[in-house]
């Protein structure tokens, strides 16, 4: 995907309908002037929804809708008939996509699945007509409710890529190169810093028929978390994902080094980032041999899992797939588990 087809962040004034107004009529017929109320009720103003769609990649189509205004519920009538509701407006989004107030930053909805709706901003209710208040003691109302005012303001749609594994890096570690071995993406490659300004994302293959979704993201640089480099833009997207593959070139001056800084980031932007399963992949190593690899691995840090690979010879390739999917199992696995404690400790609320 080109760097500007990629938009992942889109500011938007939206505006549900207005309720319809209740009517306040009286019939009146050939053999009874004076027949009563029958006011009908308003129609609900039109709903601003927001649906999923995995078709959808980007917030490009959201480019051009700077206004969204759903239409006014239609007042009521005589005869007791209700006003048509206001038509709804439903906005497709990517998957990964939050809405957020502009004013008090708080997340509005977001959308995770395929098909998934969520009101973003109901319509306002109608209001109701003068049948509605007729009562013994008052036999003929002369009021009726006017229609709610619909929800409005200024608010942002960002996009979080969902991805199963993030590859993380400085600019030029091969990031870009082992995306496009292991699957069918084709990312921009060449020898220079910040050849990738957009995240990419492949369906990598493994055995059996299983596949999970891998995102080349930005290179990170030192201060990226304050902003420096491509900063906050894309490291947001990193929250998503499930495991993260630190990727380091086999001729990194300093590699321990590198790594730390890279921890520092993520720690710095969002400490739960640390919590994510977490892989060491040291690329381009076909430069290496078995005495410069052990070198390597005895400065690494031995709680984290590491893997040589070369893109260029295919080198550790496998090893590297078993030990993303591994993680990606784990994780999940650990899910399940925090869900399953979740229900145990509201068992024993409700025994209480």
């Amino acid at each position: 995907m080109e760097a500007g087809n990629f938009v992942d962040h889109i500011r938007i004034f939206v505006h549900s309908g207005k309720g319809g107004a209740g009517s306040a009529h009286f019939a009146r017929t050939k053999f009874n002037p004076q027949a009563g109320p029958d006011g009908g009720n308003g129609g609900r103003g039109g709903h601003i929804i927001l649906r999923g769609n995995a078709q959808l990649w980007t917030l490009l189509h959201m480019r051009y809708y700077k206004n969204v205004i759903a239409k006014d519920g239609v007042n009521g009538s005589k005869n007791k008939c209700t006003g048509a509701d206001g038509d709804d407006i439903i906005l497709e989004v990517p998957l990964g996509t939050i809405a957020i107030d502009e004013e008090t930053e708080e997340i509005e909805a977001e959308i995770l699945e395929d098909g998934q709706e969520v009101i973003w901003m109901p319509g306002g209710r109608g209001g109701l007509g003068n049948y509605n208040f007729a009562t013994p003691t008052n036999q003929a109302p002369e009021h009726a409710q006017p229609g709610e005012q619909g929800h409005e303001g200024n608010k942002i749609l960002e996009l979080k890529i969902l991805a199963d594994v993030g590859l993380v890096g400085f600019p030029n570690a091969g990031k870009s190169t082992l995306l496009s071995v292991v699957s069918a993406a084709k990312p921009k490659i060449a020898n220079y810093a910040f050849t990738t300004l957009t995240p990419q994302l492949g369906i990598v293959g493994y055995k059996d028929n299983l596949s999970f979704c891998m995102a080349d993201l930005p290179g990170i640089i030192e201060g990226a978390a304050e902003g420096r480099g491509l900063g906050h833009r894309f490291l947001r997207h990193i929250e998503r994902n499930s495991c993260l593959l630190l990727v380091i070139p086999a001729d990194s001056d300093d590699h321990l080094k590198e790594y730390n800084v890279l921890m520092n980031e993520l720690e710095e932007y969002n400490p739960e980032l640390l919590d994510k399963e977490i892989i060491i992949g040291i690329s381009k190593s076909e430069m290496l041999d078995d005495e410069l690899k052990e070198a390597i691995a005895d400065v690494l840090p031995e709680d984290r899992e590491h893997v040589f690979f070369s893109s260029l010879t295919m080198q550790g390739i496998g090893q590297l797939k078993d030990a993303i999917w591994q993680a990606l199992t784990r994780e999940h696995e650990d899910d399940e588990e925090d869900e399953e404690g979740e229900y145990e400790e509201d068992d024993q609320d409700e025994e209480e």
